[in-house]
């Protein structure tokens, strides 16, 4: 591999830069102003079995250091995603994660093993898929709202079935909003997962002093962006320590120099979203700055992946 190269569970990626799940949309979004062939990767919006309008406005928030959302997994469908977006997708450039969304456990497996068929009888030459990213971070609710990945055995029960139904690479993207990440990710690993993604969004909220309105619809929110780095790099070392399977760092990402300090930690590549939306090429930039810093350092990004040196 080139200087720049990594692997995930098996896939060689050009590059460690990836772009981050809900915030590139299905990538058309982003072609006409980022060269999608140049990054490692993309990771879709969710896919949910029916269509989804999502939360009604107001529905994303800034703060001085970070976003707050909660579009509530918008999306045509799965469907509509099968007919319109995956065609473009398997042309695009790079390697295509999948992110699935649902509310029950039938959902994931609804549009899991939908993905299988259409992967068996995609056209001759067309590009497979990377993989699955499953987010758990969504409320069971045959569960009465806990999300599935805040118990290892919830956790457990819905991973199983998927990779029952799901041949291809299945990356779980886990909650921030547990006691152990290391615990999770090791119940993700058992069920058998081939990677991690972490960390999702964190609760936060804001409120507008004029109104005295909360600033989102939902009143709390996901929060993301620069804000959320610290911590998104320790769930990623506690993460990458307890299990054997690749992890993907997300959380806060703005420089070369962050992407270098979660592959330290442990991370075989990193997801870039929040940056993405003040400027769409930022992904890009930062994989440059990556890149620099390699140089200087004379090193290549697969060895400086758990390269850190704790106390």
């Amino acid at each position: 591999m080139s200087r720049l190269g990594v692997r995930l569970a098996g896939l060689e990626l050009a590059n460690p830069v990836c772009l981050a799940s809900g915030t590139c949309g299905f990538g058309r979004e982003l072609a006409d102003l980022l060269p999608l062939e140049r990054l490692g990767g993309l990771f879709t919006k969710a896919v949910t079995p029916e269509p989804r309008a999502g939360n009604a406005m107001p529905r994303l928030a800034e703060t001085a250091h970070g976003l707050l959302n909660s579009i509530g997994l918008a999306n045509p469908g799965l469907a509509a995603f099968a007919e319109d977006k995956l065609p473009w997708l398997r042309s695009c450039g790079t390697e295509v994660f999948v992110n699935v969304a649902g509310r029950t456990r039938e959902d994931y497996l609804a549009v899991c093993a939908r993905l299988e068929e259409l992967e068996a009888s995609r056209p001759a030459g067309a590009r497979a898929l990377a993989g699955i990213e499953l987010n758990v971070s969504c409320p069971n609710v045959k569960e009465g709202g806990i999300s599935f990945g805040a118990r290892p055995q919830a956790l457990a029960a819905l991973v199983e079935p998927v990779r029952a139904v799901w041949s291809g690479r299945l990356l779980v993207k886990l909650t921030p909003q547990v006691a152990d990440v290391g615990e999770m990710a090791r119940a993700a690993e058992g069920a058998g997962a081939d990677g991690l993604s972490l960390i999702n969004t964190i609760p936060g909220m804001a409120i507008d002093l004029a109104t005295r309105r909360p600033r989102t619809i939902t009143n709390t929110s996901g929060y993301s962006g620069p804000a959320i780095k610290p911590i998104a790099v320790a769930q990623v070392w506690q993460a990458a320590r307890a299990v054997k399977i690749p992890v993907v760092g997300i959380g806060g990402i703005e420089c070369g120099q962050d992407v270098a300090e979660f592959l330290l930690a442990g991370a075989c590549c990193v997801q870039v979203g929040t940056a993405t939306f003040a400027r769409p090429r930022r992904a890009l930039e930062i994989l440059e700055e990556f890149e620099a810093w390699l140089e200087r350092e004379g090193t290549d990004a697969a060895a400086v992946i758990g390269a850190v040196r704790p106390w």
